[in-house]
């Protein structure tokens, strides 16, 4: 496979911005349930930011850089970290179970919309200072410090639509179990059993995509707006 210079910069860069976005998602779950009162999450070293703690071999790594390669850049595949584990009947006792699990759920979408917005906003001051231009060079990948920062901020939008699509194991499961009545909750938890085939829907038919791509481009869209972030 014939990889010129810009595409192998390009998939190295991409790569570190995967495993940076996955390392925030899965702090967030840690940091949350440790602040709720599980002290598991720190005992197996996951409140940190060390993508160290938080990367898994095959499904941080060996998979995403498979995909770039054989696409050439063009696409990060399918990825994921390893899992937070915790103990809910551990976390304060002022929430219930599904209260408890729903935040710390949550916490790992939320962390990657905190960390676009943030990266939006120091791309729109290295603009506006004139440490960087708005230009995305000629190779068929980003091949700037522009591109790369729209697309890992475009990234994290992508992590956190995708992340909350309401399918276990995904956190939009928990989440969603965590807002509805008891007696809805269970009616949907023997629903559980279907939602890998789900994912895998989404991720292979590439219509279906568009539930969590469509919407991340519009909040990157309009967000780029509110805070004057140029194209």
């Amino acid at each position: 496979m014939d990889l010129g210079p810009e595409q192998i910069r390009w998939i190295i860069q991409a790569l570190i911005i995967l495993i940076l976005s996955i390392c925030v998602h899965e702090f967030g779950h840690a940091i949350v349930a440790d602040k709720l009162g599980d002290s598991l999450p720190r005992s197996q070293g996951r409140v940190s930011l060390n993508p160290l703690a938080h990367a898994d071999p095959i499904g941080t790594l060996a998979l995403p850089l498979a995909a770039l390669v054989l696409t050439k850049g063009a696409s990060l595949g399918f990825g994921w970290g390893k899992p937070v584990q915790i103990m809910p009947h551990r976390m304060t006792r002022k929430l219930t179970v599904r209260r408890a699990h729903m935040l710390v759920a949550a916490a790992g979408p939320s962390m990657n919309f905190l960390l676009a917005i943030t990266i939006m906003v120091i791309h729109m001051i290295l603009l506006r200072t004139g440490t960087i231009e708005a230009s995305h060079g000629h190779a068929m990948v980003p091949s700037t410090i522009h591109g790369a920062l729209q697309y890992a901020a475009f990234i994290n939008f992508v992590l956190m639509f995708f992340n909350l699509v309401p399918a276990p194991p995904l956190d939009g499961g928990t989440v969603l179990l965590g807002v509805v009545s008891d007696r809805t909750a269970r009616k949907i938890e023997p629903l559980a059993a279907y939602g890998p085939f789900l994912i895998m829907a989404i991720l292979f038919i590439p219509p279906i995509r568009k539930i969590f791509t469509v919407p991340s481009a519009w909040l990157y869209g309009n967000v780029a707006s509110l805070i004057g972030l140029s194209a």
